[in-house]
């Protein structure tokens, strides 16, 4: 084993950081259940359950430390041996991450009009991401100390590997999905360029997260800097959904200073004005781009199109949160 600097302090620092990060956790899930008390009961359930799994996880993972680092302070021959708690916590971060990515898996499947081919590429991935923990954790709970948990490797790596895989192509999916609805219209484009880069920002910390635990295990093997890495990363993906849940209304706001709604609610279609076409979508947020008479009179003129291709021009483009 390395020497304390990169073992069991790169896991004490790991621990400290993943605490901060269920602060901010604690933080969103409290402004969530505040501010949208009308949402889905599936959505709060998911929230509930992302909550339970990431606070279980905190909880072993501070068992792990104290355990090493207090109760077997200053018996050398201990630090080898694996604490029950350090295995079963990797399950409860394939919960948080199954959870969370099969959310932006249903967003994706919703967002491409049901494309199977995009959605199970991506459930492909996310389920075979939490197999290979399950797996991981049932051949190490049998294990004594480090020196064994190392012919688990190849399977630690695969899991980190295929959680960045699966992060990076939902945020793919999603961009691609969102500049396929693009208008033209100015004002819809912009908000449409905003939820592109929530979309990727969602996703860019636990990709990153899992690719730095991937690197480490590789090019510093011996050490705990990937564990470090990996704690974090079950509190980076559910910190990821709550800011997808609470943004719905800081967007919803910015849309009316631009003369746009947002809709999280389905509503029905309509033609009381012209240049402003409504469609009744349950369940998400959508765009409606409301123009003024000056504005259809210009694409009138400009164009030499009639009501009802404006109409049409004007449709209403969804854009999925849940």
């Amino acid at each position: 084993m390395g020497a304390l600097d990169n073992t069991f302090g790169a896991f004490l620092i790991g621990v400290v950081i993943s605490a901060t990060l269920y602060g901010v956790t604690c933080v969103q899930t409290w402004y969530y259940f505040s501010r949208y008390p009308s949402d889905p009961w599936y959505i709060k359930l998911l929230v509930g359950a992302v909550l339970v799994s990431d606070s279980v996880h905190q909880a072993l993972i501070t068992h792990t430390v104290y355990t090493y680092l207090v109760t077997d302070f200053g018996i050398v021959a201990d630090l080898g041996t694996l604490v029950w708690s350090l295995i079963v916590e990797v399950l409860f971060n394939g919960f948080t991450a199954l959870m969370v990515q099969s959310f932006l898996t249903m967003r994706v499947y919703r967002l491409s009009n049901k494309s199977l081919i995009a959605t199970g590429s991506v459930l492909s991935l996310v389920i075979g991401e939490f197999v290979l923990v399950v797996i991981y954790v049932a051949k190490a709970i049998h294990m004594t100390t480090f020196a064994e948990l190392a012919a688990l490797k190849s399977l630690s790596m695969s899991v980190n590997a295929l959680a960045a895989a699966g992060d990076v192509l939902i945020a793919v999916f999603l961009c691609t999905l969102l500049q396929q609805s693009r208008t033209g219209f100015r004002r819809s484009d912009t908000m449409i360029n905003k939820l592109i880069l929530f979309s990727i920002n969602t996703g860019l910390l636990t990709s990153i997260c899992a690719v730095m635990s991937l690197i480490s295990i590789t090019v510093w093997d011996g050490t705990f800097i990937y564990i470090a890495f990996y704690f974090c990363l079950g509190r980076l993906y559910c910190n990821s959904l709550l800011a997808t849940l609470n943004a719905r209304k800081s967007l919803r706001g910015d849309s009316r200073d631009e003369n746009m709604s947002l809709s999280l609610q389905g509503i029905q279609k309509t033609s009381t004005s012209v240049g402003t076409s409504q469609r009744r979508m349950p369940n998400n947020i959508s765009i409606k781009i409301d123009t003024t008479q000056e504005y259809v009179r210009d694409e009138f003129s400009r164009f030499g199109h009639g009501r009802h291709e404006v109409d049409e021009k004007h449709k209403m483009y969804r854009i999925i949160l849940w």
